[in-house]
C-alpha cells in the first residue's frame, strides 16, 4: 500500500511539473482539412497567439482527406502529451453517425480542450446560373431535377450537411460534388464546374463583394453584419432553415488534465481579447470559449443533434 501511495504521489508531482514546463518544444496542430478554409485560417491565427503566450511555436500541418478522418485518426493515435492537437469542427460530430466505422471514436479517443469560434454560412451561385434570388434558384432546380450540382469539401463537412439540409427543406434534387478540401470546392464554384456552394461567410464574402459569385442567402437566424443586404435563407424562401460552422481544439485521450487546463486557459485569453473579438466580428466569426466540461457537453449534444438529421434524411457517404 505504501508503494502504491508513493507511486501515486510521484505521478501527481510529475503531472504538476509537466503542466508547469509545458510546452518545452513546438506543438503541432493538425488540420484535417485543406489550406485556405476556416479551420486552416483560424488554426494559424490561434496557433500564432498561443506561441507568443506560451513561448514555443504552434505549427499547423494540413492533413485533408476522408472527410477529415485521416488527419483526425493521426491525432487520436499520437502520444497523449499535449504536443499534437486537432483543429476540429462540426464535421467531426456529424461523422460520428455518418461514418460509424471510423478507426477512432471522437469522445473515446480524443479529449476536448476548448471551442474556437462560430460563423454563419453563405449560399452562392456561379454567375452563369440563370437565377438572381433563392426563389428563382429553387424554381430552376425543380424544373431541372438532378441537373444542377453543388460543391462541398467532402462528406460530413458543414458545407455538405448544409447542402443536404437545403435540399430536404426546399424539396429539390441537386447533385452533391465532394472535393478533397474546401479550397478545391471554391475553385470549382469560381470556375463554374459546379453551380452552387454553401460555404463559410468568413471565406466566401469577399468573392461576393468582388462580383465573382451571386449570394442567395446566409444560414443564421438573423442577417450577418458582414453582408447585411443579403437575406437569410429562411427569409429568402426556406422557412426555418438554420445552420453554421464551428471550430474547436482537441487532444489525444489520456493527455494530462493539467496540460488540457493550461491550453484551455490560454485559448480563452486569446478568444476573450478585445482585438480578436473586433477582428473576427468583421469577418463574421464569433469566439466560442468554454470550460473543459462545457466543451465536452457541447460536443456530445452536437453529436446527438446531427445524428437525428443524418437518420431523418437518410444521408450516406458517397
Amino acid at each position: 500500500m505504501i508503494r502504491i501511495a508513493l507511486a501515486f504521489i510521484c505521478l501527481v508531482a510529475a503531472l504538476a511539473v509537466n503542466a508547469q514546463t509545458y510546452p518545452s518544444r513546438s506543438v503541432k496542430i493538425i488540420v484535417p482539412f485543406g489550406v485556405g478554409g476556416p479551420a486552416d485560417i483560424y488554426a494559424r491565427f490561434v496557433g500564432a497567439r498561443l506561441g507568443d503566450a506560451m513561448g514555443q511555436p504552434f505549427v499547423v500541418e494540413n492533413r485533408p482527406g476522408g472527410g477529415a478522418v485521416i488527419g483526425s485518426d493521426a491525432v487520436a493515435k499520437s502520444a497523449p502529451d499535449g504536443y499534437t492537437l486537432l483543429m476540429m469542427s462540426n464535421t467531426h460530430t456529424v461523422n460520428e453517425t455518418l461514418i460509424p466505422k471510423k478507426p477512432y471514436d471522437l469522445m473515446r479517443d480524443l479529449a476536448p480542450i476548448n471551442g474556437i469560434n462560430y460563423s454563419d454560412l453563405l449560399m452562392v451561385l456561379h454567375p452563369s446560373v440563370p437565377a438572381n434570388n433563392l426563389k428563382e434558384f429553387i424554381a430552376l432546380a425543380k424544373a431541372r431535377p438532378k441537373d444542377l450540382n453543388y460543391a462541398s469539401s467532402g462528406p460530413g463537412t458543414p458545407y455538405h450537411m448544409a447542402g443536404e439540409l437545403f435540399k430536404a427543406m426546399a424539396g429539390v434534387e441537386i447533385a452533391h460534388v465532394p472535393y478533397k478540401g474546401s479550397d478545391g470546392a471554391r475553385v470549382g464554384i469560381l470556375g463554374g464546374q459546379v453551380q452552387m456552394m454553401i460555404d463559410a461567410i468568413t471565406t466566401m464574402a469577399p468573392n461576393v463583394r468582388a462580383g465573382k459569385l451571386k449570394a442567395m442567402g446566409t444560414t443564421g437566424k438573423t442577417r450577418s453584419s458582414v453582408l447585411p443586404d443579403v437575406p437569410t435563407l429562411a427569409e429568402a424562401g426556406v422557412p426555418g432553415y438554420e445552420t453554421g460552422i464551428w471550430l474547436g481544439l482537441m487532444a489525444p485521450a489520456g493527455t494530462p488534465r493539467p496540460v488540457l487546463e493550461r491550453l484551455n486557459v490560454e485559448i480563452a485569453k486569446v478568444l476573450n481579447s478585445a482585438d480578436v473579438k473586433e477582428t473576427w466580428g468583421k469577418q463574421g466569426a464569433a469566439p466560442m470559449s468554454m470550460t473543459l466540461e462545457q466543451f465536452d457537453k457541447f460536443l456530445r449534444e452536437d453529436i446527438t443533434k446531427w445524428a437525428s438529421v443524418v437518420k431523418a434524411t437518410g444521408m450516406k457517404v458517397e
